[in-house]
């Protein structure tokens, strides 16, 4: 009876409690009379409700088609820019957090574009469909949306729409070749705002674009947060490692981080405990820094480590480890262990992990923690230190001068047969996955019905030693494929050990 109330904050409140207190039967009606309930209250008393709609989604997810529904409906309504950013931000949690509504909540963003009057949210929608759109089932769906930007935006816009475009192109092989029509037509746009005299420079751009995160928190969920997830804005993800390893004694003297690994998952998804593993690779050691979520409330765990055999890594020795004192439930924490390694060389391996702890009943009503707990393990997936480990991806804006400004001095020539293979495309994604470089000018496509096929790559070998890399292929046989490599670097070490990583790859 509250709901009716003429004092607009009791309304409120009472909506909103009976959000937080409903059962997932109750959803449907709730949603009926929340309805009638928003036109008739001011934006900021909507965002409370819109908050209280995305835990309440979250708290059943089956549900999350009609409330991410009631999302869309009122995102099309008038409002101002806080009333909208609060509703975006809602549907880009359910979104990460909710599995089965990525695919409903990205096309229900890119109906909002259509007719958005903020470019902020235009811009963080293109960045997020950038990120999200090339892992769905149908990338192909999301294209129209973004290239229409290009054409009736402003400038911000249009830019951010090319940017998301690359991103499709660049993680969808299927959609190169049209990704690629669609980039080649922007070049065509009438009101470019940059005409200059020189070509342009990528190397002119800063590595690092400070940007702001889409939404400022993450509802609570299954997957291990902290730094496993690089952080989306300030600061960087490199910085935020580099902070956070040199505040651990032990690893204070490893030197400069070289390169930091995406997280790798070690569980499948929804299990009793979720980990990921980032790998942080130094001059002489590599750290293992573990990311953990206890996912059930009824448990405390402490002491918690992981035990790393390296038998099958026989160029790593172990020389510390940070275990984690208390791992209560949904609070991320981070384990770590180092590994010494040669020099400047990449050292390849297997490690086999095993998560081992104490256990402690909760009573999850009062949060009692029972005194005497058990020791457990659980068995984790195994780890591979690679040889694209020890290299990063730099592009060169212009391959032909920079191949020219190293030299032939330490340059390493020779051919290899790469075996029966289903097509030279395959066989081209098999060599840059191996070295771990940046393809350079679009030569990772290859042309349907190809016989033959030149890739150019770049990167930064550990130590930061410049490298360039030229393959060609051919098809040598019946599905056979043959390849020439030629190397630059500033090092003859590193010339030869890109060799050798593809003579053993």
């Amino acid at each position: 009876s509250l709901i009716s109330d003429q004092n607009r904050s009791i309304a409120t409140l009472a909506i909103t409690t009976l959000l937080k207190t409903g059962n997932e039967s109750s959803v449907d009606r709730l949603m009926k009379q929340i309805t009638n309930f928003m036109s008739d209250i001011a934006d900021e008393f909507k965002i409370v409700v819109v908050e209280a709609i995305r835990s309440l989604c979250l708290k059943f997810p089956l549900k999350y088609r009609s409330l991410m529904n009631f999302l869309s409906n009122i995102l099309r309504e008038e409002g101002g820019f806080e009333y909208k950013k609060a509703i975006v931000d809602s549907i880009v949690i359910l979104i990460r957090d909710i599995p089965d509504a990525k695919e409903n909540g990205l096309l229900h963003l890119c109906e909002f574009i259509e007719d958005c009057e903020f470019t902020y949210l235009s811009t963080q929608i293109l960045h997020f469909l950038g990120t999200e759109g090339p892992k769905t089932s149908d990338p192909s769906k999301y294209i129209r949306y973004i290239y229409n930007r290009v054409h009736l935006e402003n400038a911000t816009v249009r830019a951010a729409a090319v940017s998301t475009l690359a991103k499709f192109g660049a993680m969808v092989d299927a959609l190169k070749p049209r990704v690629f029509v669609l980039l080649r037509r922007c070049l065509y746009d009438g009101d470019d705002e940059e005409p200059a005299e020189q070509p342009f420079d990528i190397n002119s751009v800063p590595k690092e674009v400070k940007t702001q995160p889409l939404a400022e928190k993450k509802a609570p969920g299954k997957m291990p947060a902290g730094l496993g997830a690089p952080p989306s804005g300030p600061p960087s993800t490199v910085d935020a490692y580099e902070k956070l390893l040199s505040s651990i004694p032990e690893f204070s003297d490893f030197g400069k981080l070289f390169k930091s690994s995406a997280p790798v998952e070690l569980t499948e998804a929804e299990t009793e405990y979720a980990v990921n593993v980032v790998k942080h690779i130094f001059d002489r050691h590599v750290v293992f820094q573990y990311n953990c979520t206890n996912t059930i409330p009824e448990q405390l765990l402490e002491n918690v480590t992981v035990i790393v055999d390296a038998s099958e890594a026989e160029e790593f020795a172990e020389v510390a480890s940070k275990p984690l004192r208390s791992l209560p439930y949904d609070s991320p924490g981070q384990i770590f262990g180092a590994f010494e390694k040669p020099e400047g060389v990449p050292a390849v391996g297997k490690f086999s992990n095993m998560l081992r702890f104490i256990v402690k009943e909760v009573d999850p009503t009062t949060g009692d923690v029972e005194d005497d707990g058990v020791e457990d393990e659980y068995q984790l997936e195994d780890l591979e230190v690679v040889a694209a480990d020890y290299v990063m991806k730099v592009g060169v804006s212009n391959f032909r001068n920079a191949w020219e400004s190293i030299g032939p001095d330490f340059e390493r020539v020779d051919e290899y047969g790469l075996g029966p293979r289903e097509s030279l495309a395959e066989a081209v994604s098999a060599v840059i996955s191996l070295l771990g470089m940046q393809p350079c000018e679009g030569t990772e496509v290859v042309a349907n019905n190809s016989r033959s096929h030149t890739c150019l790559l770049s990167g930064v070998f550990i130590g930061n030693v410049k490298v360039l890399v030229r393959l060609q292929f051919g098809i040598d046989g019946p599905k056979e494929v043959a390849m020439k490599l030629a190397v630059r670097s500033e090092d003859d070490n590193v010339s030869d050990m890109i060799h050798e990583i593809v003579a053993s790859g």
